[in-house]
């Protein structure tokens, strides 16, 4: 069976100036992609009535499924609503379930309800809605008539711009809908997470398991920082000999891989180390500089992290590695704020500080400014500190600053791994 095509259409003037990264496309494209959709174009336009429509007539001419996001707000420019109405055929009319919700919003937040409100609940009558839980903007499904199509199935689905509420809805009420009403077999998926080899060496170890694999099932690479995804994903008429199948490989795979594999479910590195921390009934605290609260962040992101995350002491300035953590002020003037000698100060203090079983320290210069031809930028010092040792890694990162600070969280996560996995 050949995959389902869709084509994702962004609106807005601030997506084309650069005022507001377009991080929607991105997350339906994903998910769309677990589905077994593939995402043939993505298309940005501004808020501009014909450059809409012929991105809307352009996809529909490619893609059976058509993903809209923004201009459905209640200002002036927000103009996809009406055009929508006006392109199927339709006329606008008041959905009472979105009425009741946009004034319950109202109320909820002490707002009066104004006209512009009263706005939002309506939607063209030649659609079906798609509700908001998270905003007053409902989202909106369309069939395309199959006299323009020639006879096949083709829809649009309209949502919001600001991304939780377009998540919401997707989760909600459009993947749902695309796995029942496009697809009738089952889309399974199975993951290996792996970590410490690169994707070409994983694919050499593996490459006789990937050839051996039926015609339903497909093997993806999806690397990241220090880290590889392998996901299965099969398709098949019998939902539970396909999971069957696909365990069967996924054992297989792992067995191959051996100790590289860190976990068999589709699972981020914080979520990989506070499931390990709550297993050996653990904690851990941090020390960060540069990273400025982010691996802090990370870790909390994670339901129930306070069963094993004590806090993070962002010590940005030497004046509080030294007054807070205890680090000695010759340590910092002997070898620098980011060095080895610093960072194992900073572990300890924070193991001593924090009261926990495992401590990261993290110091580093992410740029563009702050390096010396001894420290240049991109220069990141991690250690990894419990009661008995304290295990020290030096880190170049070749990238702006925020990716900087990102590569830093992430390998420094791993190297928390492999300390309380004990596979440093």
């Amino acid at each position: 069976m050949s995959n389902i095509a869709a084509a994702i259409i962004t609106i807005g003037d601030e997506l084309l100036i650069g005022q507001t990264i377009d991080t929607n496309s991105a997350w339906i494209a994903k998910h769309l992609n677990e589905l077994g959709i593939d995402v043939l174009r993505r298309v940005a336009v501004g808020d501009n009535r014909e450059a809409i429509i012929k991105a809307l007539d352009e996809e529909i001419a490619r893609a059976s499924i058509v993903l809209i996001t923004g201009g459905l707000g209640p200002t002036a420019d927000d103009i996809t609503k009406p055009l929508l109405c006006d392109y199927f055929g339709g006329k606008m009319i008041v959905d009472q379930q979105v009425l009741d919700h946009v004034k319950a919003m109202m109320a909820k937040r002490n707002r009066p309800f104004l006209e512009r409100n009263l706005k939002q609940a309506e939607v063209p009558d030649v659609c079906t809605v798609l509700f908001n839980k998270m905003g007053s903007a409902p989202g909106m499904w369309f069939e395309v008539p199959q006299s323009k199509t020639g006879g096949e199935r083709k829809v649009v689905i309209a949502m919001p711009g600001v991304p939780f509420e377009m998540i919401s809805i997707m989760q909600d009420e459009v993947l749902p809908r695309l796995r029942t009403q496009f697809f009738s077999d089952a889309l399974l998926h199975r993951t290996l997470v792996t970590a410490g080899e690169g994707e070409s060496v994983i694919a050499e170890k593996i490459m006789d398991l990937e050839n051996a694999l039926p015609a339903h099932i497909k093997l993806a690479y999806l690397p990241d920082a220090g880290m590889v995804r392998l996901r299965l994903t099969g398709r098949g008429k019998d939902s539970d000999l396909l999971t069957k199948e696909l365990e069967t490989h996924q054992l297989e795979l792992a067995q191959r891989l051996g100790n590289i594999v860190v976990a068999h479910d589709d699972h981020s590195m914080e979520k990989i180390i506070g499931d390990l921390l709550l297993a050996k009934g653990k904690t851990i605290g941090l020390a960060e500089s540069c990273t400025g609260g982010f691996i802090g962040h990370l870790i909390t992101q994670i339901s129930g992290s306070s069963t094993y995350f004590n806090g993070s002491i962002v010590s940005y300035s030497n004046e509080v590695k030294q007054n807070v953590l205890g680090v000695n002020k010759e340590t910092i003037e002997s070898y620098g704020a980011v060095s080895e000698q610093t960072v194992t100060e900073m572990a300890k203090g924070a193991l001593r500080v924090l009261d926990v079983d495992y401590a990261l320290a993290v110091s580093g210069v992410l740029g563009p400014a702050g390096g010396t031809d001894r420290v240049p930028v991109g220069t990141v010092w991690m250690a990894v500190a419990d009661k008995d040792n304290v295990k020290t890694k030096e880190f170049r990162f070749f990238y702006g600053r925020l990716q900087n600070k990102e590569m830093a969280a992430k390998m420094g996560m791993m190297m928390v791994y492999k300390v309380i996995s004990e596979k440093l």
